[in-house]
């Protein structure tokens, strides 16, 4: 392993306020959402890690598996100069997160400040949407579809879940350091403050829902719109009335067998694939 000058730190104590990190603090207290330049997340997983590390995001601790510090986490320590390294046993790490590690690995890292809308869809050409998906797994999934599938940017509107929440991180497999996000505002509605500012930057909009007037993936005005924002919202409810009303076009995915929807993940994945191919 090449050298780090990290500590090493067994771990003996389990009260060591260091690890409220990883131990005690929940998701919405790593988010500090009253004084948000010191929110924090939760990287799993040599591979992750990496990812983050390689978006700039800076490393304040890391948890790792004793056996993986010469193995699969040493590349990952090697970039971590200067920061604790907690290190203990698979079952005590366990009993200390309450989970099983991924790969034997997690390391808590500084949130970025947010970008605005325009910044990160100043050369956009597609966007993704999303309102209301609260489940962290979903915003993981539709996040990593979105990088494979060449979406420029997200969007995450009106009670999303949070992109760095553990959980939509491992499910995005670190995409989301990949691909530029956003989170808007409490208390603005991408009915009304969102679209209105995509509008500005030439964008038309495209509800996924099932609609009287909903017309097929597959609609070819809709490949051939310059700048296209894919608006989504999660299983149940859907998009807000209000939300669906406000775009310029409202679709759905043909299908087969009676069947009238979809997991959001999974529908997010067939309409990127449909409306952000690359034109030849």
């Amino acid at each position: 392993m090449q050298q780090s000058d990290s500590k090493i730190i067994e771990i003996k104590n389990f009260e060591d306020k260091r690890l409220d990190v990883y131990a005690r603090l929940t998701e919405n207290q790593l988010l500090n959402h009253a004084e948000p330049e010191k929110g924090m997340f939760i990287a799993e997983s040599p591979k992750v890690i990496d990812r983050a590390l390689d978006a700039g995001y800076e490393p304040v601790s890391v948890l790792v598996e004793k056996r993986q510090i010469d193995a699969q986490a040493s590349s990952v320590l090697s970039r971590c100069d200067g920061i604790p390294v907690f290190t203990a046993e698979f079952d005590i790490l366990t009993k200390l997160t309450g989970f099983k590690l991924t790969r034997g690995m997690l390391c808590a890292m500084k949130r970025k400040p947010l970008l605005s809308i325009e910044e990160i869809c100043k050369n956009a050409r597609r966007i993704a949407v999303l309102e209301n998906v609260m489940n962290p797994t979903n915003v993981g999934a539709i996040i990593r579809s979105a990088a494979a599938l060449n979406i420029d940017a997200v969007i995450l509107a009106d009670g999303c879940s949070n992109p760095l929440y553990r959980r939509a991180i491992r499910v995005s497999m670190g995409t989301v350091f990949q691909i530029p996000w956003t989170i808007m505002k409490d208390g603005e509605s991408f009915a009304d403050e969102g679209i209105s500012r995509l509008k500005n930057m030439g964008f038309v909009s495209a509800a996924l829902a099932l609609t009287d007037d909903s017309v097929s993936l597959d609609y070819q005005p809709l490949a051939k719109e310059e700048k296209l924002a894919i608006v989504l919202g999660a299983e149940g409810d859907g998009l807000s009335v209000k939300t669906i009303k406000a775009c310029d076009y409202t679709v759905k995915i043909p299908m087969s067998h009676g069947v009238d929807s979809l997991n959001v993940a999974a529908a997010s994945a067939v309409a990127f694939w449909e409306l952000a191919k690359k034109k030849t």
